[in-house]
């Protein structure tokens, strides 16, 4: 199968990627979207005339946002707990064009559950999205042409999913390890929904935003950050050549939400805004998307691990 290319790079933006394309009337939400890459997407899709719901746990933390774009709202939603997740589906109305699925959590230190019992990264990257994205199908199903982005990283290239112990119930818990596994979780659930909703007109990918200074990565401790090259000694951030502004790392994501570049396009993963090659997983591999990733046999498994979950 040939990869997808766009004339777009790194350093593109997300405004840059939907350049012209008129997104009047359509309607999006963007989990996440009060700080960080969530805020340069909604400013993207609403600058090109998206009516874009903000899902934040906090919604007052969108207010500046909300009262700088018109047509924009914010609503509460936690993903890590399933009655907010029910309660944000039970009122939403009217069709869904594009779901995108940016929060997330990163490298908690300490292992955390809901009250579910379910590990707090794998519960918020993908238990939750999964919920929100199938207790949305009929409304996504109702647009025309409708889209979910799902919103992975590269750290998906340093483990596969692991069935037998999710939630480091058994085995010790390692934050970077529990961020990679529900990273991989979030490009099968885009392959998922391409094998599960084609008949509904529902397309789905994944995608990386690449390495940039947000609240995500908070968690992450001076020595890591100062060998990524993006803190000295004095625990001042720099900026390396190989990171990008929230701007830069939204586009893949505003490109898959809202560019015609893409239409049709189902059950892929994109960096940098191209579809990235399948590669070996590793610890050496730094670009691509592992084979576990994409496995349709892993990304059915899943699916159906989470769905008695979350109904």
């Amino acid at each position: 199968m040939k990869l997808v290319t766009t004339p777009f790079g790194m350093r593109t933006t997300a405004s840059e990627v939907i350049d012209g394309v008129d997104l009047s009337g359509r309607r999006m939400i963007v989990t996440g979207g009060a700080s960080g890459l969530g805020t340069e997407t909604v400013r993207a899709l609403a600058g090109a005339g998206a009516q874009v719901t903000v899902a934040t746990r906090n919604p007052a933390a969108a207010r500046q946002l909300v009262e700088e774009l018109p047509g924009t709202r914010a609503v509460a939603l936690d993903l890590s707990d399933p009655a907010s997740i029910r309660a944000f589906c039970a009122d939403w109305s009217g069709p869904v064009d594009a779901l995108v699925a940016n929060a997330g959590v990163m490298m908690l230190p300490t292992r955390q559950t809901n009250v579910q019992g379910w590990e707090m990264q794998l519960a918020t990257n993908y238990l939750g999205h999964f919920a929100l994205v199938t207790g949305l199908r009929t409304a996504l199903q109702a647009a025309d042409r409708p889209r979910v982005v799902v919103l992975s990283s590269g750290a998906q290239l340093r483990a596969g999913f692991d069935f037998d112990d999710p939630h480091f119930d058994r085995h010790t818990y390692d934050p970077f390890l529990a961020y990679a596994r529900s990273k991989t979780a979030d490009v099968l659930l885009a392959v998922g929904i391409s094998r599960r909703w084609a008949d509904y007109g529902i397309t789905a990918n994944a995608c990386a935003p690449g390495w940039i200074h947000t609240n995500l990565t908070r968690h992450l401790d001076p020595a890591t950050m100062q060998a990524l090259g993006a803190m000295d000694a004095d625990g001042n951030l720099l900026t390396p050549d190989h990171y990008k502004t929230p701007a830069q790392g939204a586009a893949t994501t505003v490109l898959l939400a809202a560019s015609p570049l893409v239409d049709g396009v189902s059950g892929r993963y994109f960096e940098d805004n191209q579809e990235a090659e399948v590669v070996d997983g590793g610890p050496d591999v730094m670009a691509g998307v592992a084979a576990w990733s994409v496995d349709p046999t892993a990304a059915d498994r899943l699916w159906d691990y989470a769905s008695p979950l979350t109904d």
